[in-house]
């Protein structure tokens, strides 16, 4: 008996930003994914963003997107605080969701999420598309080998400048703006998958006049003195490198670790070397030819983002913010 040959993957987006634009991009690289509905609030907005990415439909709510029952999978990219309600929304329509990080504001909404998921029988995943990128993979094999020993240290930082705006959702405390939640979960999601969970966290942090924070410093303490040294900043450029500081070198993810980027391998005694992994798209579309992957493979749950490593991850977000005093309504 032959094997069926996989189906084509029917794609909607609900949320059309800037990070919707760059998943649409990459989505259209993807073999056997097609962009088939998009959906805004605002029904012009929809229509010029589906001509632009040749989606099939257009349409101004994200609950007549939901209700389309030839969508097969949905991209969240709504701001943070909407993640929940639109997750849910989907999966009570039994659409597998992709929803960008982080997964909601904090533990107990993921679990609502994933227990939704579960009870629908439906596919769920957080979008951290590092996880999937091939350089962090790379990464993650070399250090579990012990290339260069087990690990002594972890820098790992993403900052950026930007005018503050209260206006926009990036600064917007009410939509779970601020660097923690949207940057400063790269550092963590660094140290978590490479270190696992820490015996103990020391944190702190600058704000804003409204309220968000503006700069993050997190130290994660593991046993035998390992240290991960983490940091977030809207305020000022950093590296955004991420370094593994091991017993016979050092493993570095170039600047821009989150994203396609180069990795450099430098041993105590040699030289150093920069492995290119020829990047020709944004990245997005790795995330998304898994969740392609897993849905034809009737799965309903992630084995490289799994609900348990989702659930460890807001769980130390909610412990970093209870250490800076970060509260939302």
């Amino acid at each position: 008996m032959k094997n069926k040959p996989p189906k084509t993957i029917n794609w909607g987006i609900i949320g059309l930003g800037n990070i919707a634009h760059k998943f649409a991009t990459d989505l259209l690289t993807v073999e056997g994914a097609t962009l088939y509905a998009v959906a805004s609030r605002n029904q012009e907005k929809a229509d010029a963003f589906g001509k632009k990415y040749n989606a099939i439909k257009s349409y101004s709510s994200y609950e007549a997107l939901a209700k389309d029952a030839n969508l097969d999978a949905v991209y969240i990219a709504t701001p943070h605080a909407f993640h929940k309600e639109h997750t849910l929304l989907c999966l009570e329509n039994g659409i597998a969701v992709l929803c960008e990080k982080p997964f909601a504001m904090k533990a107990n909404e993921v679990a609502e999420m994933i227990t939704k998921a579960k009870a629908k029988n439906t596919l769920l995943m957080e979008a951290l598309w590092t996880y999937f990128l091939p350089h962090y993979q790379y990464v993650l094999k070399a250090l579990k080998d012990n290339m260069f020993g087990k690990i002594l240290k972890l820098e790992a930082d993403f900052g950026f400048y930007r005018t503050f705006d209260d206006s926009h959702r990036l600064f917007k405390k009410s939509v779970g703006g601020g660097s923690l939640l949207d940057i400063g979960i790269y550092p963590i999601f660094v140290a978590l998958s490479t270190l696992g969970v820490p015996k103990t966290m020391n944190a702190s942090a600058t704000y804003f006049n409204n309220g968000a924070d503006a700069s993050c410093d997190m130290v994660f303490e593991y046993e035998n003195d390992v240290k991960a040294y983490l940091k977030s900043s809207l305020i000022e450029d950093t590296p955004t490198e991420a370094i593994f500081y091991c017993e016979k070198g050092i493993v570095k993810i170039n600047r821009q670790f989150h994203a396609p980027t180069t990795v450099s391998l430098i041993p105590n005694e040699g030289k150093e070397e920069i492995i290119d992994f020829n990047y020709n798209t944004i990245g997005y579309n790795y995330e998304a030819k898994h969740i392609n992957n897993l849905l034809n493979s009737g799965k309903t749950e992630s084995d490289i983002m799994t609900f348990t490593f989702s659930k460890q991850l807001i769980k130390t977000l909610d412990e970093v913010r209870a250490l800076i005093n970060l509260h939302y309504n």
